[in-house]
């Protein structure tokens, strides 16, 4: 059985929004033609409190992009981004969100980032998402959304590390970037770490020739001895 993750596909990591992603917008049609091609599609949503600790703003004398250390753990400070019940922590309008069988929060604990839609960053605690999965026979998920080299990275390595086979689909993808190379590299982990790397153009292409063979199939079957 496969699924498809769509992560964090939400406002305020649109070209416009509080933590813009360029090219984000990009992604929703992409994401909305992948989940035609799925029964099973789970949607990350990143879900901070207003106090996390990820955001610079709470963190007096510091500024957005610099990195720090929170409780243990290596962390970039971020623009304030997500926060719960904010139109900013809303998927986007246009993104066909009536095809998700399930929504899974994430940084939901002030004390922790949560890039994966699997584990916090420290891999203190789990989201569920995987006992979900596997609950419902799956094997295979495909990854899509924003950001490359951070939540989408995460995601799929953790998918790997369930024992999840996983493929990017990686035109429906964007990443921040934050230095020049960023995305390259991260595209490059997650191919070392055993994830293909593909696109929605080929998902959408297997499927017809899927089709295709499927009703060559029934022709001969209709016109045969």
């Amino acid at each position: 059985m496969n699924a498809l993750i769509v992560v964090d596909v939400q406002n305020d990591f649109m070209d416009d929004g509080a933590l813009p992603v360029p090219g984000a917008y990009d992604v929703v049609p992409l994401a909305n033609q992948a989940m035609e091609r799925f029964d099973i599609v789970v949607a990350t949503q990143d879900w901070h409190p207003p106090e996390h600790g990820s955001f610079a703003a709470n963190h007096a004398g510091h500024a957005p992009y610099e990195r720090i250390d929170l409780h243990g753990l290596p962390q970039v400070l971020w623009p304030t981004h997500c926060v719960q019940g904010d139109d900013g922590a809303a998927f986007v309008n246009g993104l066909h969100t009536e095809r998700f069988t399930a929504v899974f929060p994430k940084g939901t604990d002030p004390t922790v980032d949560s890039y994966s839609g699997f584990f916090d960053n420290g891999h203190r605690n789990s989201t569920g998402l995987s006992a979900w999965l596997r609950e419902r026979g799956v094997t295979t998920v495909f990854v899509l959304g924003v950001a490359t080299d951070f939540c989408v990275k995460y995601t799929a390595l953790d998918a790997v590390g369930e024992g999840f086979a996983t493929t990017l689909l990686a035109d429906a993808c964007r990443g921040v970037d934050l230095n020049a190379g960023d995305v390259d590299a991260a595209i490059e982990e997650m191919r070392a770490a055993a994830v293909t790397i593909s696109a929605v153009a080929e998902l959408t292409a297997t499927s017809s020739q899927s089709a295709l063979v499927i009703g060559l199939g029934s022709e001969q079957a209709r016109s045969g001895p």
